[in-house]
């Protein structure tokens, strides 16, 4: 049974969510873990390959798009289709829980203070309640 972490920025600056993506994802992997980065579209998934890259001027993200190329310890996708087994943090950038989330150690919601992005973020929270989940929120 995965931990389900909601992070809420105080904001909605654009790139917020992805650039809180990074952060996380960076931290991720400092402690170990596998991630897979799951965006809305082909586009979101571009903006993180790039974001991943340039995020911060002193580090890059390891990670791949699409397709999980040996050895790299971050995926990118807007589809569920390709998740390697040894993924073990899903970091959600998209709309709806995402399927197999279950398969996870940890799933992460971003949600920044557009209302688009707080009442999908809410209908997620919600869904996993009713699957008897107790989802933890952080406030940044």
């Amino acid at each position: 049974m995965p931990r389900i972490d909601f992070y809420v920025l105080a904001d909605a600056k654009p790139k917020g969510r992805q650039l809180l993506a990074c952060r996380l994802t960076e931290k991720a992997l400092a402690q170990g873990h596998k991630v897979f980065i799951h965006t809305g579209s082909p586009e979101q998934s571009a903006l993180l390959d790039e974001l991943l890259w340039t995020y911060k001027d002193i580090s890059f993200v390891p990670h791949a798009v699409d397709r999980l190329r040996a050895g790299e310890p971050v995926l990118v996708s807007h589809t569920m289709d390709r998740v390697p087994e040894q993924m073990s943090v899903l970091i959600n950038l998209g709309d709806d829980v995402p399927g197999d989330y279950e398969r996870f150690e940890r799933v992460t919601e971003l949600i920044d203070q557009s209302d688009d992005i707080k009442l999908e973020g809410r209908n997620r929270f919600r869904r996993y309640r009713e699957r008897g989940y107790t989802p933890q929120t952080h406030n940044l």
